[in-house]
């Protein structure tokens, strides 16, 4: 929603106000890469945290992780806000810029861009909530009215108020204002399943959610540094229309960045739930999903973008004998193609995160955010001019994905021949393939299998009789209810994940479906008069169980019974 803010913005300055306010957009692109590195250090830490204690099916420590990011956002946003006013009387925006022009229009994009910092900020963490609570289509929805409130607000201040660069800033903050609102409403009015509640509180969790959002955090935190040092870089070799052009680019193609950080922040929700449930196989899914589904994708959209180049070129510049039209040219040929690769390295950083590994992280944040991209940049672009500053951008996901497979390398002793070997998965964690069965139930027919299988399984490992016909009898009496029951309350497709894990001696059953919300173990209270063995599977194990725990998790029933 930010970036389209930017598209509309950038679109609207070159068309109505001209490239002087587009090289001011470009010098404020830093404070809201800032913004943003902030943003993003609360929502990915508070979101992987929370996905782990649902993984753990600890959803009172949810409840806290919730109630403690929204406050402490709520401060700093604010602290933010103020700041952007502060600077401006201070003198520090001259010190980006030797035109005047450009720093008048700077200090009057400061002052509007302020009023919608706090919302930005709350969006995020909102956004980042409503994913765990498997509402993304809310911010769908928030999405296109943001849009349309966003072009008719930059209407209105720009094009017929011309009020320049306070009106464009203005505009996208006040389309915050709006984008936020129904974010906001299933937590207003109570209709969430995550609850605002200072009594749930635990102010030691901000360390922990700073530790987890600090790789997200620091990239960002690096690019805006990458983006201070990058735009003197570019002046100093190309000037100010040189500027102009590689924000344009840079701004456009924010709009298409937001589907690697859509996807990494759809894995990094699943991450946090595998590595809270030691889920091995679910893990090399989620990597293996990233090369053969997202990455296609993603190149797909880049080939796109590079074959409309001139078109996309002509929305903001029209004359083609303009130096910052060829400019502008030649960065939607080029720059595009660091969007596949950069999908690669946010999923390892995001997972070396979760998996606890700091020297991948680091590594990978460092190049990713700074490194690789100014040294790229200071090769090439006395040699190839503006055209050197995107290449340096596609090298950067190059080295990114060079330091994954020699961090494997190093780790396993052998260039990586598999996906689990790239990702260099502890032998310890989770079980392997042997101690765990897997079962799909899709209709009732299924159902009469479920306890023969569970049974044999059982029995392969050397679990005792009684757990393994306790086990095999609870699981398809359970998974026969969720069919007769659950299948039937809507008449939509459904299915059961059903796991059975032996690990250190005791049995984990699980039982997933995505079917209305249900807790079985109300069920297992119930004792019909006339059918004593009414649900007598269910009541057995809850009688014999060390630990049962129901949650209703990113839209999923999710029943976890060790014996």
């Amino acid at each position: 929603v930010a970036v389209l803010n930017d598209i509309i913005s950038s679109l609207f300055a070159s068309n109505f106000v001209g490239a002087a306010a587009m090289a001011a957009i470009g010098l404020y692109s830093p404070i809201t890469i800032l913004v943003f590195a902030i943003g993003m250090l609360f929502a990915a830490g508070s979101q992987l945290l929370s996905s782990k204690y649902m993984g753990k099916h600890q959803i009172d420590h949810t409840q806290a992780v919730f109630t403690l990011n929204i406050i402490v956002t709520f401060i700093i946003g604010a602290i933010l806000a103020a700041s952007h006013v502060l600077v401006i009387p201070s003198g520090l925006t001259d010190a980006l810029s030797d035109d005047p022009v450009v720093t008048a229009y700077l200090d009057q994009y400061l002052l509007g861009k302020a009023i919608g910092v706090l919302p930005l900020m709350l969006s995020m963490q909102l956004s980042a909530f409503l994913s765990v609570e498997n509402q993304v289509r809310r911010t769908s929805v928030a999405g296109i009215i943001f849009v349309i409130a966003n072009l008719a607000f930059h209407v209105l201040f720009v094009g017929i108020l011309h009020m320049d660069a306070f009106g464009l800033a203005l505009a996208g903050s006040l389309g915050s204002w709006v984008f936020i609102v129904p974010l906001a409403q299933p937590y207003v009015t109570g209709k969430s399943s995550l609850k605002f509640s200072l009594k749930a509180i635990r102010w030691r969790e901000v360390l922990a959610i700073c530790k987890l959002g600090s790789p997200d955090a620091l990239i960002n935190l690096y690019f805006a540094v990458r983006a201070l040092i990058f735009n003197s870089m570019i002046v100093a070799t190309v000037g100010t229309m040189g500027l102009s052009a590689y924000a344009t680019v840079y701004t456009f193609a924010g709009v298409f960045w937001a589907l690697p950080d859509g996807m990494v922040a759809v894995s990094r929700m699943l991450i946090g739930v595998s590595v809270g449930e030691e889920d091995r196989q679910t893990l090399v899914d989620i990597m293996r999903v990233v090369f053969r589904r997202y990455l296609p994708l993603m190149i797909a959209v880049t080939a796109v973008i590079v074959l409309c180049a001139e078109p996309l070129t002509n929305l903001y510049y029209h004359d083609p004998a303009d130096p910052v039209y060829q400019m502008t040219l030649w960065g939607f040929r080029i720059f595009p193609w660091c969007l596949p690769l950069s999908i690669v390295s946010t999923h390892f950083i995001c997972y070396g995160n979760a998996m606890d590994k700091p020297i991948l992280v680091h590594t990978l944040t460092i190049s990713d955010g700074i490194v690789a991209v100014l040294v790229f940049g200071a090769i090439l672009l006395p040699v190839m001019q503006l055209n050197g500053a995107y290449l340096a951008y596609v090298l950067r996901g190059v080295a990114s994905c060079t330091i994954i497979a020699v961090y494997a390398w190093v780790c396993n002793h052998r260039f990586p021949r598999s996906l689990s070997d790239l990702m260099v998965i502890p032998p310890s964690f989770g079980v392997s393939p042997e101690a765990r069965l897997d079962l799909t139930v899709r209709n009732i027919d299924e159902v009469v299998t479920v306890s023969q299988q569970v049974r044999a399984f059982c029995e392969s490992r050397g679990i005792d009789s009684r757990r393994t016909f306790l086990s095999g009898l609870c699981l398809e009496e359970m998974a026969g209810n969720v069919v007769n029951h659950g299948f039937a309350a809507d008449h939509k497709k459904h299915s059961i994940d059903i796991r059975v894990v032996h690990k250190d001696e005791s049995l984990i059953l699980r039982i997933k479906d995505d079917c209305i919300p249900f807790d079985p173990t109300e069920r297992a209270k119930i004792v019909d008069p006339k059918d004593k063995a009414s649900n007598i599977g269910i009541r057995i194990v809850y009688e014999m169980a060390t630990a049962i725990d129901y949650q209703h998790l990113l839209g999923v029933n999710v029943l976890t019974i060790r014996i």
